[in-house]
């Protein structure tokens, strides 16, 4: 799932994928604008926002917003700096970003509850957030050869749309290419749409603590990828001695 590059991919491999990590990028956004009332998922709204803040002449939040913008990219920059520098054909090079995401996921559900809604503690949870959605987004667009992308569904929507247009002409409607690229879209905006009702359904039932869900998930994709292939292996290691006799 997360170990495939280029011609080993497959269509399930990147189906795997945006399952658990849209729901993973739709739940922090939900959670995270409940917690901390800032889109953590995505930089769009923040430019806008930006462009607001310095036309009113208020310099500190235009600061803050600023510096959100930076944090998105500073975690694609240092996504793809670490699986660049560890080898793209490494065994495990996405292991260190998802790390990462994890470990300020955990941070963010365990200390959440000291968030008093300043402006200083809001700069610093919600560019958390927005740091590790960007170190999401870039890992996921390399691994998947940017098929999948988990942490907004503006292009998804517009590419959704395309295709749509494409599919009902007739020389297409039988198109299995485009066909699986329209299940895809649609199962991006799915597992998104789904993670954020997850992540407002339990960030209203166990407030900052619903950040640990994603944990959880994130765990379990690094397990399966870790371990499937040693049980693999260890089960054709057993079966060796058989086959000899």
């Amino acid at each position: 799932m997360l170990r495939h590059l280029g011609t080993k991919r497959t269509y399930r491999h990147n189906v795997k994928l945006a399952a658990l990590l849209c729901v993973t990028a739709g739940f922090v956004n939900a959670a995270g604008f409940l917690g901390f009332s800032v889109l953590t998922t995505n930089v769009t709204g923040h430019a806008a926002l930006f462009a607001e803040r310095i036309a009113m002449q208020d310099w500190q939040t235009a600061r803050v917003v600023a510096l959100w913008m930076f944090l998105f990219l500073a975690g694609a920059f240092i996504s793809s700096l670490t699986v660049s520098l560890i080898g793209r054909n490494q065994q495990f090079s996405y292991v260190i970003p998802i790390l990462m995401e994890l470990l300020v996921l955990l941070i963010v559900g365990l200390a959440g509850y000291r968030y008093d809604g300043s402006l200083v503690a809001r700069e610093l949870f919600a560019g958390s957030l927005l740091f590790v959605m960007g170190l999401q987004n870039a890992l996921v667009s390399m691994i998947s050869g940017s098929v999948v992308r988990t942490t907004h569904l503006t292009g998804t929507f517009t590419d959704l749309g395309i295709e749509l247009a494409q599919i009902i002409q007739k020389g297409n409607r039988k198109n299995a290419v485009l066909r699986s690229r329209i299940k895809m879209r649609a199962a991006i905006i799915s597992f998104f749409l789904f993670g954020a009702l997850l992540g407002a359904y339990l960030f209203n039932v166990f407030q900052f603590h619903a950040f640990l869900f994603p944990v959880a998930v994130l765990l379990y994709t690094l397990f399966y990828d870790i371990f499937r292939i040693s049980i693999k292996r260890f089960y054709r290691n057993l079966q060796l001695p058989w086959k000899n006799h």
